[in-house]
């Protein structure tokens, strides 16, 4: 009896001992700051991906936050400056998206941990010296430079697809006689000139993909020669009526309605214009990048300017849980895999998913088709915002619209944003 009784206490014991073992596994869960909000699809699709996740694995919880807009950055700086720093963040690697983390000694490099049978890797640019990769981008890298042509207009004035700026300018007579502009860009936009034109023009006549980055770390200067006459070449399209002096008071809304309405047979602006065009416009238009510039230099032949896009991605300290890192890793794959984020490429939200033999779909219009080809396929260069900020940059954009003007030289521009960014 005795014997019985001590053996039905240890058979207890030792129940109760493995009891936990048998037990539903401790859910890992995953700090993240994510990007959006209730009222946008950015953060209505965020919520629904991730309530998808958790319920086809319930061993992982994603806890986050989600801000939007300005909100966003001032809790990361807030949360990195109180030491509370999350698993995995929207991020990306620039100034205003990626210095925040870098400051904070938070980058974690992605590269040995991204999952090479889903992901291209030759679609993600470095982001570090040794060519770190600090998040994972939403999509290729923004096409800022792009050109957007209305193929039946240019068809009927007898012409096609140019492949030198020679080409366009032929165009010239043909379309004033129909009272037709060129290339319409808007032009009282600042931001415009540098992001949508001047990045791809400055890469094209140094032949440096990262003269502007350069430029900006001191080894190279915006008197150099090379940046003064990618200036001169504003000068030189007003001078040959590519481009209308009078643009300087097109706003973006406008210069849209111009070209949407079959008013000019080229636009300038960046790929996320090209889900917003009037839809009989659509249709017969093709996005391209610049053809060639007189003068360009082949380092730099055929490039788009591009911003790394951002995305999510793991901080220091989510990475160095194994895992934090694999359960985030195990969300990031198929958050980027859904259809609410490859899909964003028709409203110019991403460029073209970074998945490894993505078929872009058939239904889409030519356009957006387009520009996943240029994504996929030109040299990236700098973007000049990107790097120049501050008082060089605002001098750089109001400059340019006074050369467009005829109120000021690229070498008088050239010096005044050289001397602000020395100081």
């Amino acid at each position: 009896m005795r014997k019985a009784l001590i053996g039905f206490i240890l058979l207890v014991v030792v129940g109760v001992a493995f009891v936990p073992a048998f037990s539903a596994s401790k859910k890992v869960v995953v700090d993240t700051m994510a990007y959006g909000d209730n009222s946008n699809p950015e953060g209505v699709n965020w919520v629904r991906i991730v309530n998808a996740f958790e319920k086809a694995n319930p061993d992982i919880k994603i806890q986050y936050e989600m801000l939007y807009d300005e909100a966003y950055h001032q809790k990361v700086t807030a949360r990195l400056a109180s030491g509370n720093v999350p698993d995995l963040a929207y991020m990306g690697a620039d100034a205003r998206w990626g210095t925040p983390w870098k400051e904070a000694k938070q980058q974690f490099d992605h590269k040995k941990y991204i999952d090479k049978n889903m992901f291209d890797l030759s679609l993600i640019p470095s982001m570090g010296p040794r060519g770190e990769i600090y998040e994972i981008p939403l999509g290729t890298s923004n096409l800022t430079t792009t050109l957007y042509m209305n193929e039946k207009l240019v068809k009927e004035l007898g012409f096609s697809t140019p492949k030198t700026y020679a080409d366009i300018v032929k165009m010239v007579p043909a379309a004033k006689a129909k009272g037709l502009t060129v290339v319409s860009i808007d032009g009282a936009d600042g931001w415009a000139w540098g992001s949508c034109l001047m990045s791809t023009i400055v890469a094209r006549m140094s032949g440096d993909l990262n003269f502007v980055s350069k430029a900006v770390a001191g080894k190279k200067k915006f008197t150099d020669p090379d940046f003064v006459a990618s200036l001169a070449m504003l000068e030189t399209m007003v001078k040959d009526g590519v481009i209308d002096a009078k643009s300087v008071t097109v706003d973006y809304g406008t210069n849209m309605s111009n070209y949407g309405n079959g008013k000019a047979l080229f636009m300038v602006q960046g790929q996320w214009a090209a889900g917003s065009i009037n839809k009989k416009v659509q249709d017969t238009t093709r996005l391209m990048a610049w053809p060639a510039f007189p003068g360009e230099k082949k380092g730099a032949a055929g490039s788009v300017a591009a911003a790394i896009q951002v995305g999510y991605g793991l901080t220091k300290k989510g990475g160095s849980n194994k895992d934090v890192r694999e359960a985030a890793l195990k969300f990031l794959n198929y958050f980027y895999s859904v259809p609410e984020t490859t899909e964003r490429l028709k409203t110019g939200a991403i460029v073209a998913p970074i998945l490894k033999n993505f078929k872009v779909p058939a239904s889409l219009p030519q356009v957006i088709k387009d520009k996943v080809t240029v994504a996929t396929t030109a040299k990236n260069s700098d973007v000049i915002d990107a790097y120049l900020t501050g008082a060089a940059n605002d001098a750089l954009n109001s400059g340019m619209q006074k050369i467009v003007s005829g109120k000021a030289t690229p070498a008088q521009i050239a010096a005044e944003v050289e001397k602000l960014a020395r100081k």
